[in-house]
């Protein structure tokens, strides 16, 4: 019987370190991949998309992207890595936080998956700029400020689609949030931060689609919230990198 029970004592810790390697292995793609989307948001939004997109002025939207289309490309890639990495964020931190609630840890993963397929369809508004930039024999007959307008009409709508997608990823951030607080096994800051962010997601981008023109009175929201929006989403990656997963979780 001895032998049977140091057996049967064997495989459960074996199990245990599975499980623990497990986790240990998702918060690390969870954490690696949010890093990376990090960098590859600046990258798209700030030093490709935001230097050659003039809001209101069709020409020069469209003389910018013509003047500099491998920078306008690399936006388009960047945006790519995204996508890429949300599904795998979504994977990482639903692995980890199942211990929490199953159910719930897989909501919110669906939930950043739906953002990723969001995000896929507002790209192709890009790619379809890019290719009117571009031109061909089948475009000779638009003319040209008919050809520039369809080029901003594109990246606007671009951004339209991508605000209704960080709606549907505020609500991720908040599930992702009330999970990260009742884990007990995640500093409970990062859960509050997540929350707060969950506001900035949904006010911010509700407002661009719902009420446009009052782009100054968002951009100060925008301000204020963008602290819990950063420190949560980046703070937690980092946690997830040097410490998620090291330790057991505890039973709930």
């Amino acid at each position: 019987m001895s032998g049977f029970a140091e057996i049967r004592r064997g495989g459960i810790e074996m199990t245990n370190q599975t499980s623990d390697v497990s986790q240990r292995q998702a918060a690390i793609v969870a954490g690696v991949a949010i890093l990376i989307m990090a960098v590859a948001a600046v990258v798209a939004t700030d030093l490709a998309l935001g230097r050659l997109v003039v809001p209101g002025d069709a020409a020069a939207t469209f003389h910018n992207i013509q003047a500099s289309e491998m920078l306008f490309r690399t936006g388009i890639f960047s945006w790519l890595i995204i996508l890429v990495c949300d599904v795998l964020a979504a994977w990482g931190l639903y692995v980890f936080f199942k211990p929490v609630n199953k159910s719930l840890s897989l909501l919110t993963a669906w939930l950043r998956l739906v953002y990723a397929a969001i995000l896929g369809t507002a790209l192709a508004h890009l790619i379809r700029a890019l290719l009117l930039v571009r031109g061909d024999a089948a475009l000779a007959d638009m003319g040209v400020k008919r050809l520039q307008a369809h080029v901003l009409l594109s990246v606007q709508a671009f951004d339209g689609t991508w605000s209704l997608g960080l709606v549907v990823f505020g609500l991720h951030i908040l599930m992702l949030g009330y999970l990260a607080f009742k884990s007990g096994y995640t500093p409970k800051i990062f859960g509050v931060l997540l929350m707060i962010a969950f506001l900035g997601y949904v006010l911010i981008h509700s407002a661009h689609v719902l009420v446009p023109g009052y782009e100054n009175s968002i951009k100060i929201i925008e301000w204020i919230l963008l602290i819990p929006m950063v420190v949560g989403e980046v703070g937690l990656a980092v946690w997830l990198l040097i410490k998620g997963g090291k330790s057991r979780p505890r039973a709930q």
